[in-house]
């Protein structure tokens, strides 16, 4: 018997333990991960909430070290061996991965876009002017901002904070006239029908690794990580691989004003090109860094690094670092 089954108990009908935060999306999130499991091992799956420091904290997530906060009690968990692994949004991984801790399978990925829910069923460009639109994420603030300023609107974003119940309140009760929420988030708990637009990639480019999960394991867990990597979605792991390394080239934290989408271009039935974009730009979106590159699809994890680094060259060529306040060190 192998020392990973032994760890896992020798009966391979105990349950496995999956981590996760506490929030309804993140708890509907790793409902759907159980099932997939417990389809592929055979064995019972059960859910493991734990309280995240991004949880119970109020201050904004720039202040407290960006969406980070929320991943480090779920992998201090995997490590003590409180639980067997982890569900994850991968845009609030960090950029590093940790050596005791393996990234086993990221999933085929949700609608990366952004949404709108605004008032009396009203699309962005229809704002009155004077609106206030809710959201706690510098890289939108930074895009919606510009475009108000290219196309004449007179909108005032707001920062906010709060799960997506909280985010939608402010609506419904009238005190922001629209929030700015990510399209996967309410996919996933059945709230798609409240989006009254969807956001063109052109005028919001979601954060790095948007609408993907993540499912980490302790790197220890060899046969575990083997029967995690079945879920594993080799197009979406390239993709969210080549954001993500554009974003760490850039130096810059989860909660930095940058946003990035890799796109798989297709022939026809064959993918044969992969366009990654890039954004950087201030809050105030007087200005903008945004450049794109197309080349083959990457077919290994270093082709996609050097994508997303190449890409974080050009834009730092173009003045990306002086827009992104402090960066990461």
């Amino acid at each position: 018997m192998t020392t990973d089954a032994l760890k896992n108990g020798a009966l391979k009908t105990d349950p496995l333990r999956l981590g996760t935060r506490r929030s309804k999306l993140a708890m509907a999130q790793s409902g759907h991960v159980a099932e997939a499991v417990r389809q592929i091992t055979g064995r019972p799956v059960e859910l493991v909430e734990i309280t995240t420091y991004g949880d119970v904290s109020r201050e904004h997530l720039a202040q407290i070290g960006g969406t980070g906060v929320f991943v480090t009690a779920l992998r201090d968990a995997l490590l003590s061996g409180e639980v067997d692994f982890a569900v994850h949004s991968l845009k609030d991984l960090p950029t590093a991965q940790p050596d005791d801790l393996t990234l086993a399978a990221v999933p085929e990925r949700e609608d990366p876009r952004d949404v709108l829910v605004a008032r009396d069923g009203l699309r962005l460009a229809q704002l009155p002017a004077g609106s206030r639109v809710g959201t706690g994420s510098p890289r939108r603030m930074a895009q919606l901002n510009a475009y108000a300023r290219v196309h004449g609107l007179d909108i005032e974003t707001v920062p906010i904070r709060g799960n997506i119940d909280t985010r939608v309140g402010y609506v419904r009760s009238g005190e922001l006239d629209a929030v700015v929420l990510a399209a996967a988030g309410l996919n996933r708990i059945g709230r798609i029908d409240e989006v009254t637009e969807f956001l063109s990639v052109d005028v919001v480019l979601p954060a790095p690794g948007q609408g993907a999960l993540a499912i980490e394991c302790a790197a220890t867990r060899v046969e575990l990580a083997a029967a995690l990597a079945e879920l594993d979605d080799p197009y979406t792991r390239v993709a969210v691989t080549a954001e993500r390394s554009l974003l760490a080239a850039l130096e810059a934290g989860c909660s930095a004003p940058v946003g990035a989408l890799a796109d798989l271009l297709a022939d026809g039935q064959v993918v044969n090109e992969m366009r990654l974009r890039g954004v950087v730009g201030t809050t105030d979106g007087s200005e903008l860094v945004q450049l794109s590159t197309t080349g083959p699809v990457p077919t290994s994890h270093n082709d996609a690094i050097t994508l997303g680094r190449e890409l974080a060259d050009e834009m730092l060529a173009k003045g990306a670092a002086g827009l992104m306040g402090e960066r990461a060190q």
